[in-house]
């Protein structure tokens, strides 16, 4: 769950280096469904709420190593550090990983595991923003990870039916070769940005572009509680001819097609690596940060590899590597105090002056109702 502002204080440093692009695995998924099979201890696996379920991390580990499949859905390589994450699994327990739909959205996610329930390509796991998430809860297996205790009572649910897995900013970035320098919010409705200006998404679908929206509502007057200035602003910004209705990628932003892109400060941040001429700015007035949901389809094909990836990715080994992309791993604090977090990554998060915004979920369950109702229409 996220925190609301005067508690924000967890989300006061967050990396801003590039991400590390590598490749997912993707091949074809088993043909055996495992989410009834049962475990020594009488457990169900795809009931399974600890590894203590299957004996133990070694049962967890033999169990999910004959499974010898995972399916992912909706995370890019370079995003999150995800390439590297998924070879690392991979590596690590001999389980083949099948990526589906890297730029899919989060409700891409949810339709998806509907369409694909009782099948074994079915997602074994979910990534979701807030609002799709919260939304969902009853497509979701309670587990607790190992660490489940390290992790803040704020940013999981009390039963591990969803943790928080990482969190940013949003941001802004722009080629300072193709558009003039942006300061302000305000900037992007000026005639040098006429075609330029992108959205990570639809924010009715997509928690990226939801943080976006808000953002630029905070900067227009509004408050968590009034998201209405954020719709007005993409309405004259869509009048204007300067919003660019095209889902910003790695490649659209390299070819300039997309010069001005609202998104989390890890996915731009990552394009300064192979865009030299690639800038982000955090709007200091207006700081806007969220984390993401990371949670167990309850009818995952392959159970106990959804379980050990859960494992993994709240391991101090998983956390690092959501790090090192520009993200802050949910641990990140008690990793601080502990001496577990790499020193590289701890150096490199920066502060952010001043007040955070973080919905709450009520808070984000009110403004996508508006945005359901209202964002069409201002960007037709």
């Amino acid at each position: 769950m996220l925190v609301p502002q005067n508690t924000a204080l967890l989300l006061s440093r967050v990396l801003t280096c590039g991400l590390l692009v590598l490749g997912a695995v993707a091949c074809a998924p088993a043909e055996k469904d495992n989410s009834g099979a049962e475990l020594p201890s009488g457990v169900k696996a795809g009931e399974a709420t600890s590894a203590e379920d299957f004996g133990g991390m070694e049962g967890l580990i033999e169990a999910a190593k004959a499974e010898g499949n995972l399916n992912v859905i909706a995370l890019p390589p370079d995003w999150a550090n995800y390439g590297a994450i998924i070879d690392a699994f991979s590596d690590k327990y001999g389980i083949t990983v099948n990526s589906a739909q890297p730029e899919a959205s989060s409700q891409a996610e949810i339709e998806t595991a509907n369409e694909q329930k009782g099948s074994t390509r079915a997602p074994d796991v979910f990534d979701l923003g807030q609002a799709v998430a919260l939304a969902n809860t009853s497509m979701f297996a309670p587990y607790k990870v190992a660490t489940f205790d390290d992790i803040p009572a704020a940013f999981k649910d009390a039963d591990g039916t969803w943790v928080n897995d990482y969190g940013g900013y949003v941001s802004i970035g722009f080629d300072s070769a193709k558009v003039p320098p942006v300061t302000a919010v305000d900037d992007l409705l000026k005639p040098e940005y006429e075609g330029m200006v992108a959205l990570n998404g639809d924010p009715t679908q997509a928690g990226a572009a939801f943080s976006g929206v808000l953002m630029v509502a905070l900067s227009q007057g509004g408050s968590v509680d009034d998201i209405a200035p954020g719709v007005e602003f993409f309405r004259k910004l869509n009048e204007a001819g300067n919003f660019l209705p095209v889902d910003p990628t790695p490649a659209t932003i390299e070819s300039g097609q997309t010069p001005v892109v609202i998104d989390w400060n890890y996915s731009n941040a990552s394009e300064t690596k192979d865009l030299a001429t690639w800038q982000v700015v955090v709007p200091p007035e207006n700081a806007v940060a969220g984390y993401y949901y990371q949670a167990i389809n309850k009818d995952a094909p392959h159970p106990a590899a959804a379980r050990l990836w859960q494992e993994f990715l709240y391991s101090d080994e998983g956390q690092n590597l959501f790090a090192q992309s520009g993200v802050r791993p949910v641990r990140a604090d008690n990793m601080m105090i502990d001496g577990t977090l790499e020193e590289s990554a701890a150096a490199s998060m920066p502060i952010v002056d001043g007040a955070v915004t973080v919905p709450t979920p009520q808070q984000t369950q009110a403004a996508s109702k508006y945005l359901a109702d209202n964002w069409a229409a201002a960007v037709s």
